[in-house]
């Protein structure tokens, strides 16, 4: 309750002045109705595209001795014919079981016939292929004929189908191809045929594969005597062996199966990919190698013949070795394509990157690698093959993916075939090596550079970085940055993709959370102080983490030498940019208008915009306001730097000094030097930009509490240029011109300077225009008024007539509007 006193003190008061208990002060009067604090906007720093496709760009920090080429030749020569694992080099022990002796003589021409065996499994038919299904139901009806080659005498027969081989009753299919049960498939392992059908199948002849064709190399030709060694294999056994037979019943079934499988793989070698190799050796020209490469993709995975396991993959791999020296980059595509399926491993996999790499890096080549399908073969090379061992053969593997991502076409694809949850898998286990070991994995920082490249590309995607918060990305990117502190190319990349990131509110909040990141931010710029494009990037990443976060403003500045670092890092930069500016000013230079800002002054931007922001903090904002120091610093660059020489930092060192402005502290710098800062303003408010004359109006508004301001703008006439902007038909302007006019009626000895310049009428407009839309601006033109009006005895003497009439109507309306939406 107020006592009778207050209540005539209440009304007989300005209209600023709330209930005697607490009363504010017009800045806070201005406060409520519209935020006063703000933060500040700014750009993201552009990172320029280089020219040619590198491993790493001409602003890398590696010198050409310490870092892998890009820049190489891959011949067949590179290739290792074998790719199998090393020799262990451990010595077996002898076997201590002896061969037996057969009981009885038995030629390979004339074995004595195998014993029964017992009918097959249902279930077993049922797993296996049809054509094995067929061979076994024949077994069961009685014994099989040895498997052998056909005696040189037996005359050669021909079928004209492709379908069928019939040799009598018994017949069997495989691969979509009839054969004899006892001898067909050694005749054909021995003799390589182009089997066709013409619906007579009484007879059988040899037909070559091409006609006029060169006899095929030795090195894809089936060996003749296998099937002699099987009819060794399976001639009859001694009587003393018969129980021990019998007891392994169950596993001469599951030979008989493999024995099956491997006969079934020896047909479809000899029919389907040795003529497909036949056309590879002819080499006649690319676009038939093509077309043979990817026949023969396609036939290999039929086949189920892609892989390590398969028995004549060196002969694959030496064909298709020999013809990376055409020098194609369609076939040479086609070719890795198909290296990479076999699973090549140790050099051989790491010339196959390189192939690619070099593909790769000329962006032409974008649609053959886009229609060839390679990325999704690159991307499993790096889902499945060991890190530790293949190291290199990452470098260039992951450099081609980098040169892919960089072309928007390959970003949904990339997406889409895991690319991100597989670079964030390899940095996971590059940080918990190094945590483990204590040291980082050689080369890995090369390797890094290039994963977080492609990361920064693709991290342009929605999807992309919505999948970067599901995995919990951020911190394992920090700790990337932690182990790699002196890797320069590797914190670039990272903080070029945290300044991408924390552009969006959702990633902003998941960075601003993780607290270690502070301190990590600190260190580097510690670390890399003039290094300009990274610490450029760093401080807008800080400039994004304290924009709408109040914790994280908190957090940075409770890390040790966290004002330390940001007003080293202020007085580095600041003097760097007054050496450029005195160096143009000799050579009588002028720089044009608006041009983009120079590397110091882009960091001096972002800079203040993270002073401006801490500043909202209500324990950070007077503790730099009291600051000398960084107050200076911030008035010196207000002093020599000219809204048309860089109108962004202008503008920004505005707007945190308006923000400082706001805490009315004892030992503020700002409230020291009042007057000097509205000697610097007056500059700002004759220029013809608006924002800049914004900000500086918005500085008055906080300034002119204070009553040696308030002298100081009637003296230098800054009143009337507030009452012109009345006109500027501009919300924010007229509404920050307002507030300082509300603080010049609070003195009785100023108040008469609203009728200068036609100040009422203008103030009235301004309710009129923009009342009905805008209540806060509303409330305090109604507040400018009743200071201007109080202990009047006649409004119409005070306001005039006219001015008087459209008050009261406007009044009028607003008190039944508020009616109307209170009923509502």
């Amino acid at each position: 309750m107020l006592s009778p006193n207050d209540k005539k003190l209440e009304k007989l008061d300005p209209f600023y002045r709330p209930s005697v208990s607490k009363q504010k002060t017009s800045a806070e009067i201005i406060s409520e109705a519209r935020n006063a604090l703000r933060t500040v906007r700014t750009q993201r720093p552009l990172t320029p595209r280089e020219d040619q496709r590198k491993l790493f760009g001409s602003a890398s920090s590696r010198t050409p001795e310490n870092r892998p080429p890009s820049s190489f030749s891959v011949h067949a020569s590179s290739f290792e014919s074998s790719d199998s694992k090393p020799i262990s080099g451990a010595r077996l022990s002898p076997l201590e079981l002896k061969p037996k002796a057969p009981a009885s003589p038995a030629t390979e021409e004339d074995p004595c016939p195998s014993f029964p065996k017992p009918p097959v499994d249902p279930a077993k038919i049922r797993r296996i292929s049809s054509a094995r299904a067929r061979l076994f139901r024949a077994a069961s009806q009685g014994a099989l004929l040895p498997d052998r080659t056909l005696p040189p005498t037996q005359p050669k027969k021909r079928v004209e189908s492709k379908e069928t081989v019939m040799m009598g009753d018994s017949m069997v299919k495989i691969n979509g191809i009839y054969l004899p049960e006892s001898n067909a498939l050694g005749h054909l392992k021995s003799h390589p045929l182009q089997l066709t059908y013409d619906g007579d199948f009484s007879e059988i002849k040899e037909q070559e594969m091409f006609k006029g064709a060169t006899p095929l190399p030795s090195h894809l030709r089936s060996g003749g005597d296998q099937g002699k060694r099987r009819s060794r294999a399976s001639s009859c056994p001694s009587s003393s062996d018969q129980s021990r037979l019998d007891t392994k019943a169950g596993s001469k079934a599951d030979l008989q199966e493999k024995d099956t499988e491997i006969e079934v793989n020896e047909v479809f070698w000899n029919t389907r990919i040795i003529p497909i190799l036949h056309e590879l050796e002819k080499k006649e020209n690319i676009e038939m190698l093509c077309a043979a490469c990817t026949q023969l993709h396609h036939t290999l995975e039929e086949g189920s013949m892609l892989g390590n396991r398969f028995k004549r993959r060196t002969i694959l791999l030496k064909t298709l070795y020999k013809l990376v020296d055409v020098g194609s980059d369609l076939l040479s595509l086609k070719l890795a394509k198909i290296i990479l399926a076999l699973k090549v491993s140790g050099k051989n996999l790491l010339n196959v990157c390189k192939l690619i790499f070099k593909i790769s890096r000329s962006e032409k080549n974008d649609s053959l690698i886009q229609n060839d399908s390679i990325l999704e073969s690159l991307l499993e090379v790096l889902r499945s093959e060991g890190l530790q061992a293949n190291t290199e053969a990452f470098l260039y593997c992951m450099g081609a993916i980098k040169f892919i991502s960089g072309n928007p076409g390959f970003l949904n694809e990339m997406i889409g075939k895991g690319a991100v949850e597989i670079l964030l898998n390899l940095i996971k286990q590059i940080n918990e090596i190094t945590e483990k070991s204590g040291t980082c994995l050689p080369n890995s920082g090369h390797l890094l550079v290039q994963m977080t490249a492609t990361l920064r590309n693709l991290v342009d995607s929605p999807l992309a970085r919505s999948k970067l918060l599901s995995i919990s990305a951020l911190p394992q990117l920090c700790t990337v940055m932690g182990q790699y502190t002196g890797d320069k190319d590797v914190c670039t990349n990272i903080a070029r993709i945290f300044s991408k990131l924390t552009s969006y509110h959702d990633c902003c909040v998941a960075l601003a959370n993780y607290s270690r990141c502070y301190a990590l931010f600190l260190n580097l710029i510690n670390k890399y102080q003039k290094k300009q494009d990274l610490v450029v990037r760093i401080v807008f990443i800080l400039g994004n983490l304290t924009a709408k976060n109040n914790q994280a403003r908190e957090q940075f500045c409770r890390e040790k030498g966290s004002f330390p670092t940001l007003l080293s890092l202020f007085h580095t930069f600041y003097e760097l940019d007054l050496h450029s500016r005195k160096h143009v000013e000799e050579g009588d230079e002028r720089p044009p208008a608006r041009r983009p800002p120079a590397q110091a002054e882009d960091v001096l931007i972002k800079l203040t915009r993270v002073l401006a922001n801490l500043a909202i903090h209500p324990r950070v904002g007077p503790a730099i306001a009291a600051h000398p120091r960084i107050v200076g610093l911030l008035l010196a660059t207000l002093e020599y730097k000219s809204i048309d020489d860089c109108e962004e930092l202008v503008i920004n060192t505005t707007a945190t000094i308006n923000n400082l402005s706001y805490y009315q502290v004892k030992n503020s710098v700002i409230q020291d030097k009042k007057l000097y800062i509205a000697e610097l303003l007056i500059k700002l408010l004759v220029s013809n930009n608006m924002d800049g004359i914004l900000e500086a109006v918005r500085v008055f508004g906080n300034l002119s509490q204070d009553h040696d301001i308030c002298n100081f703008i009637v003296q230098k006439n800054v009143h009337k240029f507030m009452i012109a902007l009345l006109d500027a038909k501009h919300q924010d302007i007229c509404f920050s011109a307002c507030g300082v006019l509300l603080n010049l009626t609070v003195d009785k000895d100023k108040r008469v300077i609203l009728k200068e310049e036609g100040g009422i009428k203008k103030l009235v407009d301004c309710l009129r225009d923009f009342g009905p839309t805008d209540w806060q601006l509303a409330c305090l033109v109604c507040k400018t008024l009743w200071n201007f009006s109080e202990n009047i005895t006649s409004a119409s003497s005070c306001f005039g007539v006219e001015t008087t009439d459209t008050l009261l109507a406007l009044l009028s309306s607003f008190l039944v509007g508020g009616k109307e939406s209170k009923g509502h």
